[in-house]
Parts: C-alpha cells; structure tokens; sequence
C-alpha cells in the first residue's frame, strides 16, 4: 500500500511539476515581448534626451535601461532552464535525489522564484522541489550557499547592484550610435570618472576655502614680542582715559564713552520712562473701570 501511494504521490508532483513548467515558460515569452517593447521605447527617450543635450537625464534613466536588459537576459536563461527540466521530468520522477545534471538548473529556478515576482509559477515549482528534495535544498539555492549550483549569469542578471559607469557609458554609446547621432561622450565620461570621494571635496572646498591674504598695503613685518609691547602701549597711551576703541557692525572704530556720570543719567532717564507708562497704565484702567460702570447703570 505505501509502495502504491509513494508511486502516485511521484506521479502527481510530475504531473504539476510538468504544468507549473508550461505555464512558466508561455509567461516568460509573454513578458519578454512586453518588456521589450517597454525597452525600445525607454532607448527612444534617451536618445532624445541626448539629441536635446540633457545628459543629466540621460544618465539617470540608462539605469532603467540596463536593469529592462539585465531582467530580458535572465528571462531568456530561466526559459531555457525551464524547458530542460521539462524535458526530463521522468529522470526526476524516477529518481529520489536530485540528478546532478539537473542541479543547476533547478537551483537557478528556485534562486529566480524569489527574485521575479511577475513570475508566481516559478514559486510553485520551488514548493514543488521543495516537497521532494526537502527544505535544506531549496534554503541552499536561496541563500546562494556554497554547495548551491545556482547559475552565475543568473545571480548577476537579477542583482540588484547598481550598474557600473563603463556599462553606463556604453549603453548610452550604442544608442547615439544606433540612431545615427554623433554625441560628444567627453562631459559624461568626466562625470562617471567622478568618485564619492571627489564629489565630497569638491562640496566642501568652499567650506574649508583659505582666508584672503593681508592686502600689500597691510605692514607685514616680523616684529619681536618687546617691540609689539612697545607698540601696543604707546597705542593705548594715545587713547583717552574715558574712551576705548569699539568696533562698529561696518568695521569702523569709533570711541566709547566709559564716563560713569553719562550712565547714571541714562539710567534715570530709563526710571523716568518707566514712570510715565506705569502712570499711563494706571489711567487707561481707571478710565475702562467708570465706562464700565456707565453702560452697567
């Protein structure tokens, strides 16, 4: 009886298997002709951005471009790995371990399910693998463990890492050059060669930018510490005893009054203001206080 249900068991998980493979592949070709699409229309973009001498936007939207491109690239593997494992479900049904020449297919499939999400049937093919071979298996070829056969154009194509400046530059090249534009690359091969480090630098130069130099006007003679004493006593011996020198908000030195009599008098003038508004407070309340009692009579 068990030999009977682990025999139909096998034939259900080919049978799935085979449908789950046949739906991947037919939405594979379905979304490889829309995305195309999609990626001749982004090229028509930048090549009118650097018709229009926009290069900023250029270099940002190449990106989109080279990520449509990298996605097209892992379709076409997945697509050929999804037919090889389609061809030889029977090996697989026969079989309790994994055939090795089928490894690294079925591990890029089961990479690829988590990474393609327009892709639902390659996660059911993972399930599937996973009910046959166990769990350890498929957390293999997820986490791209050493022992996993996980195809490296498959793991590059679906990288999430941002494309490199040479592959910029050469995408943006071969689209000048295929609809006929001749495109001075000079300016945007300057800015790719820019690092963080440079961009960095080039901000805070303006931050850590050196004070001017004294004018020649200015007396730049090295003087001994007794000779700038002499100098600064006879400077305050010229200034008055009531006076010191201050500087104004526009850089002119004018003399201050230290005379204590002048501060007293400013002083009581301030009480004196002081005086007058308390006085004034006083009135306007006694005022507001018999209006008050006339509207309420």
């Amino acid at each position: 009886m068990s030999s009977l249900n682990s025999l139909f068991n096998r034939a259900t998980i080919g049978t799935r298997c085979k449908t789950c493979l046949n739906l991947a592949i037919s939405r594979i070709k379905l979304l490889r002709n829309k995305r195309q699409a999609q990626l001749d229309g982004m090229r028509k973009e930048i090549f009118q951005y650097l018709r229009t001498s926009q290069e900023s936007v250029a270099r940002i939207r190449v990106e989109h471009i080279i990520r449509e491109q990298n996605i097209l690239a892992a379709y076409d593997v997945l697509e050929l790995f999804c037919e090889f494992v389609l061809a030889r479900v029977p090996i697989l049904e026969s079989k309790k371990e994994c055939p090795v020449e089928l490894q690294e297919a079925i591990a890029s499939i089961i990479y690829a399910s988590s990474r393609c999400s327009d892709l639902p049937e390659l996660t059911s093919i993972r399930n599937l693998f996973g009910t046959k071979y166990g769990k350890e298996f498929v957390t293999s070829a997820l986490e791209l463990r050493p022992d996993s056969c996980v195809n490296r154009t498959v793991i590059e194509k679906l990288s999430v890492k941002a494309p490199s400046a040479e592959s910029k530059l050469s995408v943006l090249k071969s689209i000048a050059e295929e609809h006929g534009l001749e495109w001075d690359s000079s300016a945007t091969e300057a800015q790719f060669n820019k690092k963080y480090e440079d961009l960095l630098d080039g901000s805070e130069s303006s931050q850590n930018k050196p004070l001017p130099l004294s004018s020649p006007k200015e007396d730049r003679t090295v003087r001994s510490p007794v000779q700038a004493k002499q100098t600064s006593q006879t400077a305050s011996s010229s200034v008055p005893p009531n006076q010191s020198m201050v500087h104004s908000t526009e850089g002119e030195k004018l003399p201050a009054s230290r005379d204590p009599s002048d501060v007293l008098k400013r002083a009581h003038e301030a009480i004196a203001l002081a005086d007058s508004a308390c006085n004034a407070a006083r009135l306007a309340v006694s005022l507001a206080n018999v209006k008050l009692s006339v509207n309420t009579s």
